[in-house]
């Protein structure tokens, strides 16, 4: 049976006068276990970082101690800022396109370390979001990123012709 994990639901994602703020969609490995390939998983409802980073460091700045720098894959991201205003903080945001995976998100703090989460693309259904969500945070995963995506297309789209 697989652990249990739950989402952290938190403030709005992305500041809006005209409708009520949104939670933060996140799910995270259960804390004090040691997380498998992935810490959990990061499901943006843009791929405007510079308004959904902010709300995603405000969540994470409790559990992982105060990040200090988020890394991308600039290959889903029209536009990476260099840097992002956090709750009393400024968080630098690098970007890779070989070195980082394509679905990754790495994120490091000066006082714990490192962690890494599947961003899940924004235009993804909520069955498909829940599904890697769950698997990116559980503790015995071994898929990286972009396997849990491309296990995920081939579950939604399987390939070959069926009678």
């Amino acid at each position: 049976m697989g652990v249990m994990t739950q989402p952290l639901v938190t403030g709005p994602a992305v500041p809006s006068q005209t409708q009520p703020p949104q939670p933060l969609r996140v799910r995270l490995a259960p804390p004090g276990v040691k997380p498998g390939r992935l810490d959990g998983a990061w499901w943006p409802r843009s791929r405007d970082l510079a308004a959904e980073l902010p709300s995603l460091i405000h969540a994470l700045d409790p559990r992982w101690g105060r990040v200090t720098h988020l890394s991308v894959n600039s290959a889903l991201w029209p536009v990476v800022p260099r840097k992002v205003p956090a709750t009393g903080h400024v968080v630098r945001v690098g970007w890779f396109s070989p070195e980082l995976d394509r679905h990754g998100l790495l994120v490091l703090s000066y006082t714990v370390g490192r962690w890494d989460l599947l961003v899940i693309p924004p235009e993804t259904g909520p069955a498909a979001a829940d599904r890697l969500m769950t698997a990116a945070a559980d503790p015995h995963g071994i898929l990286t990123a972009s396997a849990l995506m491309a296990a995920e297309a081939a579950l939604v789209q399987p390939t070959g012709v069926h009678p």
